[in-house]
């Protein structure tokens, strides 16, 4: 079997298994990420998520991870949820609706190197999740699954940005991608619409001022500064992407997995602020949502009411 037949065989295979697109890139080492990222760490704009320093080889190097690595197969599956939130709520990022995306893409992963295995022989991988150190975004563009905007998620016409990226890096010999043109143009609409002003120029985000890392990432309390700031998210942000004029292509997402629970949708900041551990457990069972566990919620809606 060829290069070409084994890529068409895993493309139909990873279109099966529920993904939105798949596309392949020669595993090599991102030169032109190296200098880009070196910079953005000696900015501090990871603030306090020191992980983000740890193993920058590996980051850019996928054979460190996987050794003989030749291919990196990227894949993007939509969350785009059919229904919102009350509009009297604290806001959840859309992400977050359902069961944990690590859960469910690790799975369907697993079923995907199996198949290759099966059908293609001895073929040694591992897959990832955005839980290791792997540019998801810069293996995903290369993949020509859609192009780095301005907001510097990854964007792709048709469908827009809701949407997981994960990869299987794999020792094995496939046809490869082109990446795909910017189509981001004169808009600045994302970066107009950042209520901390995250988004210091176009393409570079200071992660330490976005909401997201404030009300997941950060576990000391929130700058003052931000009082008032935080457009009434309590987890996660979904600002830049809501306003993006791609994602007027969204579509909702085929995931029994990634739908909510009903309370979740129908909550008000009422509800949300006489919460208790029980209802919590019981509303995020298998949630992202359990990283800033009730504690860090509860912190987070004070902030907002302040």
């Amino acid at each position: 079997m060829n290069a070409a037949k084994r890529t068409q065989l895993i493309k139909a295979e990873a279109k099966r298994l529920g993904f939105l697109s798949c596309g392949v890139s020669k595993a090599d080492f991102l030169e032109e990420e190296a200098p880009r990222l070196e910079q953005w760490l000696n900015k501090q704009m990871h603030g306090e998520m020191q992980y983000m320093e740890d193993h920058f080889d590996k980051r850019l190097d996928p054979t460190k991870l996987v050794e003989g690595s030749k291919s990196v197969i990227s894949m993007l599956l939509n969350y785009y949820p059919s229904e919102q939130q009350n509009a009297d709520s604290y806001k959840i990022s859309k992400y977050a609706y359902g069961t944990d995306y690590h859960f469910v893409i690790k799975d369907k992963l697993k079923n995907l190197l199996h198949f290759i295995q099966e059908e293609i022989g001895e073929v040694h991988g591992r897959a990832f999740v955005d839980s290791a150190p792997v540019l998801d975004k810069a293996w995903a563009a290369k993949s020509g699954l859609g192009w780095i905007g301005k907001n510097s998620n990854l964007l792709t016409q048709q469908v827009g940005s809701f949407y997981f990226i994960a990869e299987l890096i794999v020792d094995l010999e496939l046809e490869y991608d082109n990446p795909v043109t910017d189509h981001c143009g004169t808009c600045t609409a994302c970066i107009d619409a950042c209520p901390t002003d995250a988004i210091v120029q176009p393409y570079v985000v200071d992660g330490s001022k976005c909401i997201s890392y404030f009300t997941i990432e950060l576990k000391n309390e929130i700058p003052n500064e931000f009082q008032g700031k935080l457009d009434e998210w309590m987890f996660g942000c979904d600002v830049c992407q809501d306003v993006c004029p791609w994602n007027r292509f969204s579509k909702p997402h085929s995931e029994p997995l990634f739908n909510p629970n009903p309370e979740l949708l129908s909550f008000t900041k009422k509800d949300w602020e006489e919460i208790t551990e029980d209802v919590f457990k019981q509303v995020f069972k298998k949630s992202p949502v359990k990283r800033t566990k009730l504690s860090g919620l509860q912190r987070n809606i004070k902030f907002l009411k302040d």
